[in-house]
């Protein structure tokens, strides 16, 4: 079995047959759900991402992948209103004196669009990054190209590409890039920092204080001072990839303030527990905030959550907390039979047998306006089975030969999306409580196309979206036993967990009903009340309003 990480994963060809199960269209009690018109999707292109919310409707991005060496991929920015009706769509022009140029983003920063691009100089092993103000009204990207970095690019498929890294605020700009490799020598990186005028505040050229392949980049952030933080694991062998069973790897952070000058490395420890996962942000005061999950047992089960705050300058570790998951909320979900092991371990004190949960990868965290956070993960994991078929061999001349046979292997690639964790965390560290939403997506050769979910906060509370089997809600369910969705019986489901951390989950509507599946991945929270849905089916696509009252 291969395991991969959440956040690398590359989306895979849509196969999916649409058998819908038909479900009675039905408002969840604190929502109201209305979908916009649909729109012919043009062919091979595919949404990334909502790109900005204005007062009156959204930008997004809508791209297209080359599927061989002779296209080039395609970029566009559609605007939607918040009634969900496509105003203006315009292809992204690529070209400039020309030369063609690699698309890399389209980001908002400052308030304003910016098509980010790049070309990259064979000759001088340079490859140059592109900025463009795209106008709101026409979506038209501006005739003034300005060049903001350039960096070293020996091979364009392996140093080439730019990352982006926007503060909270909206402020500044982090522009980041892996440097040509030079052999038994540690990764080197460029990190280019802008305010929101795309004045250059700093740029540096910085290598890893590590040996090669020892250290891997989890996180960049960036914060509203321009100060750079990266976020990384380190190996304690050569193997550069997490080990089942004992743990072999630590968590650092590097920071770089003070205009670059200043390097900063922290050394993430919990006492006596091992850190599993790791995520943080950076406060308005600076301070980083860290949460994430520890285990007794290994690098991929979660026995409790863990929060501190560490003062950047000091390096002093503060309102320090962690918290063992209970027996029951462990097991909530279990079957009896599986409920009654998980006790029998606990009872004699068998730590190898014991619960614990199982791969959980860290989506979000919230940083509360009172000082606290809130923490949301999703079980996430993919494995391959590798099946084998004997089929004839036919020799010379076509003559089919019966004593010879050539054996043809064909992978399979599961992506499992399941249940949802949120943690609600005091001011002081204290862990307030824990929520599980009970979810099971399974799906083939797909990368989740239609898998994981969409999450809004409403005042104070937070609700869910996610696809789901019409067969949870038939009230037929027994053992708790949860019937996947993949793709066929499949509804929409709301969970809301309430601020005392109560679930309630429920069938919103039907994806029948409006001819698509929705894709959760794409939705986001356009207003204080209001999410955007969206959802695709064989050729269609539409935006519907999810309203929270």
């Amino acid at each position: 079995m291969q395991v991969f990480k959440k956040h690398i994963i590359t989306t895979l060809s849509l196969v999916f047959l649409f058998q819908f199960f038909t479900f009675a269209q039905q408002n969840y009690k604190s929502t109201a759900m209305k979908w916009g018109d649909g729109y012919n999707q043009p062919q091979g292109t595919r949404l990334q991402k909502v790109i900005s919310i204005e007062n009156d409707g959204f930008y997004i991005l809508r791209t297209k992948t080359p599927t061989s060496s002779t296209m080039r991929p395609k970029a566009y920015v559609e605007y939607f209103s918040k009634e969900m009706k496509l105003k203006k769509s315009n292809e992204m022009e690529l070209k400039y004196k020309n030369k063609r140029r690699d698309f890399e983003d389209v980001i908002s920063f400052g308030g304003e669009l910016y098509l980010m691009t790049s070309f990259n100089n064979e000759v001088q092993k340079k490859n140059y990054l592109f900025k463009q103000k795209i106008s709101k009204r026409s979506l038209v990207a501006s005739k003034s190209l300005k060049m903001i970095a350039e960096t070293e690019a020996k091979n364009k498929e392996k140093e080439g590409t730019f990352g982006f890294n926007i503060s909270r605020d909206s402020s500044k700009l982090l522009v980041y890039n892996q440097l040509p490799y030079q052999k038994k020598s540690p990764e080197r990186f460029a990190l280019h920092i802008f305010d929101k005028d795309f004045t250059k505040l700093w740029t540096k050229n910085i290598i890893l204080p590590y040996p090669d392949n020892s250290f891997t980049v989890e996180e960049y952030r960036i914060d509203q001072k321009g100060n750079v933080y990266i976020l990384g694991t380190l190996f304690q062998d050569q193997a550069g990839y997490r080990r089942r069973g004992s743990p072999n790897y630590k968590y650092i952070i590097l920071a770089y303030t003070k205009d670059g000058t200043d390097v900063q490395k922290y050394q993430i420890d919990l006492k006596n527990k091992f850190i599993s996962d790791l995520t943080f942000r950076v406060a308005d005061d600076g301070d980083l905030i860290c949460s994430g999950f520890y285990s007794d047992r290994g690098t991929y089960s979660v026995k409790g959550t863990y929060f501190f705050r560490l003062n950047s300058e000091t390096k002093e570790i503060y309102n320090e907390n962690h918290k063992e998951f209970d027996f029951e909320f462990l097991t909530e979900y279990m079957s009896d039979k599986n409920k009654r092991k998980a006790l029998e371990a606990e009872r004699s004190g068998n730590r190898r047998k014991q619960p614990e949960l199982y791969q959980y990868a860290l989506d979000e965290l919230i940083l509360r306006s009172d000082g606290g956070a809130v923490l949301v993960a999703e079980q996430f994991y993919v494995y391959q089975e590798r099946e084998f078929d004997n089929y004839p061999y036919f020799g010379y001349g076509g003559f089919y030969r019966s004593s010879y046979y050539n054996r043809r292997y064909e992978h399979t690639t599961y992506y499992n999306y399941n249940d949802i964790l949120v943690v609600n965390i005091r001011p002081n560290g204290e862990i307030e409580w824990t929520a599980r939403i009970p979810k099971r997506q399974e799906t083939e050769n797909d990368g989740g196309y239609f898998s994981s979910y969409a999450m809004s906060i409403v005042r104070d509370k937070l609700y869910f979206v996610f696809n789901d089997n019409g067969r949870n809600f038939d009230g037929n369910v027994k053992d708790n036993r949860l019937y996947n969705f993949n793709g066929r019986n499949s509804i929409i489901a709301l969970a809301e967990v309430s601020k005392e951390g109560k679930v309630d989950i429920q069938p919103l509507y039907s994806n029948r009903d409006a001819s698509i599946l929705t894709r959760p991945k794409v939705c986001k929270q356009i207003g204080s009340k209001q999410m955007a849905i969206f959802g695709e089916g064989a050729r269609q696509f539409r935006f519907g309003s999810l309203t929270f009252k």
